[in-house]
């Protein structure tokens, strides 16, 4: 039985800036086609656009509150939103709260480095 704790998982950096506690995946479940994370955006701060070639994603806002382009299509974002992202659809994700944005992360096949396409340059930095 797998049963992950999150306050237990540690944090690693994605391809895109998002900091990622993967609960399950590959990595360190029975799991094989899919991988649930909690990723967060910290206050001011946005993700790289990226599309992903293979990978589909579902994001579900948990806490704090944001902005998400899919596409060239902007919609603000909070608590209970869940949000679909088709492989190849270019993607961005701003925190414009006060709070750290934190959100679950569901991809099918399981997110990988290789998979993603950084498609700008990191805004966070400079």
């Amino acid at each position: 039985m797998d049963i992950k704790k999150l306050n237990e998982m540690p944090a690693f950096i994605t391809k895109d800036g998002s900091e990622i506690r993967e609960l399950l995946a590959h990595r360190n479940s029975g799991i094989r086609h899919q991988s649930l994370a909690e990723a967060r955006v910290a206050v001011t701060r946005s993700t790289q656009e990226h599309f992903h070639t293979q990978t589909e994603e579902i994001y579900y806002v948990t806490h704090g509150r944001g902005r998400i382009r899919i596409d060239g299509e902007s919609r603000e974002v909070k608590p209970g939103d869940a949000i679909a992202i088709r492989p190849g659809q270019r993607h961005k994700l701003w925190n414009t709260g006060p709070d750290v944005l934190r959100l679950l992360c569901c991809c099918a096949p399981a997110y990988e480095h290789n998979d993603t396409v950084i498609t700008e340059p990191d805004p966070n930095l400079g």
